[in-house]
């Protein structure tokens, strides 16, 4: 039988909810043609690679569709099947559905000319993004495209550190075509997973300073090599439209975002910029990254940088190599350049499965709180960190999984409304841009859900207000304000206290789960942990399809 689009039972994307149109394009340069402090912790990763969601013209153009799956792709299809550890009956369920893959397309726009920005500073911010374990460039497309069309650029990392699935790296002109698989690591701590975790870092880090250096190079129309462009006359024309568009030269105007592991990659990331240790062997301290002392990056982070995580995973920040650079703030509170802005610079968007976490949930309160917030009688004064979670949503909910296969998240995890879960992390990372003086699009009304306003919105008449009021007054009240308000009144949408809270002995894992210890307590944590890879670990125990 011979598959169509019109034939794919699977969901498909829906379409982004912004003002703008979205195109898209991937790049991948060499190493040697961008700044880096080393020749990079693995000799074998010659290349950073990164997909662009982008801003883009209105165009008529037939072009190629962007793939979910990207090409070549049985071999990605492989990776995926190895990496979730499927037990028979999952593995032919999986297989069942491979042909429908094929067909899953990007509501983007391939290779698109630019738009020219309508922004203030005539330029587009731009967000970079880290994914987690089991994640890729292509793996959180609705969410950053959904950005994306809200006027920004955004650049998703597809890290080389054995945490996605595969990853192909192409030949330069001094070194051959490589590929990197996905390495299976406990998530257990240990020395030795301390050490694994540390290594991945490393190469995280490596690459996050390395897309930051070729978007610096992008914007000033320097002319760097594409790798593994099909089209090569159209890839770079698209990256030198790009020129002089890209608000990367401005220190603290670059959000820095991640998922997961991604989160953690990003915390460190910041953090080890910011906070330059004059003698590590001195404090016992081991930094992953080091920027050259001229470099750009220094300039960036700031503490008005914004930075978002989502559904951090803690774990890999608690290295004892690293115990210097823990107890260091987030930039953020650095009081020494007031006014710092403390808390309004963070937010932390979890799903309710990591909310359930304790363990994990204290850990990233400790790494987002201010200096002295386990301090008596605290006088800096700083705003919160914004945390929220919404009802019904599991770790995948924030990628594409969710939305793509929601019988199986439902089924598995009890996650609920997919797309609904996207638009408001969506909403609440736009919002917290918009406070942080970052010149995005407004939030239409269909993602506000208006709806409910409307139903609430009764005037001294006894009717409902029309549509130009609910609007007017959401504009005095600065923006989509209730999406990030103590209680916005927003369905299922809930905010987290920062303070720390006593957990239970079983809660108290410190960021970790005994894969092993298949008792009830640890049964719901054990769901909620990696991209992914906890159906591995599911096939071990109770069956997955009855």
């Amino acid at each position: 039988m011979v598959w169509t689009p019109s034939l794919n039972p699977l969901r498909s994307f829906p379409t982004y909810s912004g003002p703008y149109s979205v195109g898209s394009v991937d790049a991948e340069f060499p190493v040697s043609e961008l700044e880096s402090t080393h020749s990079g912790p693995d000799p074998d990763i010659a290349t950073v690679a990164f997909r662009v969601f982008y801003p883009c013209e209105t165009d008529t153009k037939r072009r190629k569709p962007v793939r979910w799956l990207p090409d070549p792709q049985r071999p990605f299809f492989s990776a995926y099947a190895r990496f979730l550890g499927a037990g028979a009956a999952l593995a032919d369920a999986i297989s069942y559905m491979t042909p429908h893959l094929y067909y899953i397309t990007i509501p983007v726009q391939r290779n698109a000319p630019v738009l020219k920005p309508n922004t203030t500073s005539g330029r587009w911010p731009v967000v970079v993004f880290s994914h987690g374990l089991g994640g890729s460039r292509n793996a959180y497309s609705h969410l950053l495209g959904s950005l994306a069309s809200h006027g920004m650029v955004v650049i998703a990392t597809e890290h080389r550190d054995g945490s996605a699935p595969i990853s192909f790296i192409h030949a330069t002109n001094t070194t051959g075509p490589k590929t990197a698989r996905y390495r299976r690591v406990s998530h257990t701590p240990s020395p030795d997973v301390y050490a694994s975790r540390d290594e991945q870092l490393r190469i995280r880090l490596w690459e996050v300073s390395l897309v930051h250096a070729a978007l610096l190079k992008i914007d000033s129309g320097e002319k760097l090599t594409a790798l593994g462009c099909k089209e090569t006359s159209s890839t770079p024309k698209v990256l030198s439209e790009m020129a002089h568009l890209l608000d990367v030269q401005r220190p603290g105007r670059i959000t820095w975002a991640g998922h997961s592991f991604g989160a953690a990659t990003t915390i460190q990331f910041v953090k080890s910029i910011y906070w330059r240790c004059p003698d590590p062997s001195a404090e016992g301290y081991t930094p992953l990254f080091v920027p050259l002392l001229d470099s750009a990056l220094i300039e960036q982070i700031t503490p008005d940088s914004p930075i978002v995580v989502l559904d951090l995973w803690a774990m890999p920040l608690k290295s004892p190599s690293t115990t210097w650079l823990q107890a260091k703030p987030m930039p953020s509170y650095d009081n020494t350049l007031p006014p710092a802005p403390g808390g309004d610079r963070l937010l932390a968007i979890l799903s309710e499965a990591f909310f359930k976490w304790r363990g994990n949930l204290n850990d990233m309160r400790r790494a987002l709180a201010p200096p002295d917030s386990q301090q008596e009688n605290s006088a800096a004064g700083f705003p919160d960190p914004q945390f929220f979670y919404p009802l019904h949503s599991a770790h995948l909910s924030q990628s594409d999984f969710g939305i793509l296969f929601p019988w199986f998240t439902r089924r598995i995890f009890g996650a609920m409304e997919p797309e609904r879960v996207v638009r408001l992390n969506t909403r609440a990372i736009l919002q917290m841009l918009r406070q942080s003086r970052i010149d995005v699009a407004e939030t239409k009304r269909i993602d506000a859900e208006e709806e409910q306003e409307r139903e609430q919105s009764v005037g001294s008449d006894g009717k409902v207000d029309d549509d130009e009021t609910i609007a007017g007054r959401m504009e005095t009240r600065n923006g989509d304000w209730k999406i990030l308000a103590a209680d916005g009144g927003i369905r299922g949408w809930i905010r987290v206290g920062s303070k720390e809270e006593v957990v239970s002995e079983d809660d108290s894992d410190q960021s970790t789960i005994d894969v092993g210890n298949q008792e009830e307590s640890g049964t719901n944590l054990q769901k909620s942990l990696v991209e992914g890879e906890v159906l591995t670990e599911l096939t071990k125990g109770e069956p997955v399809l009855n």
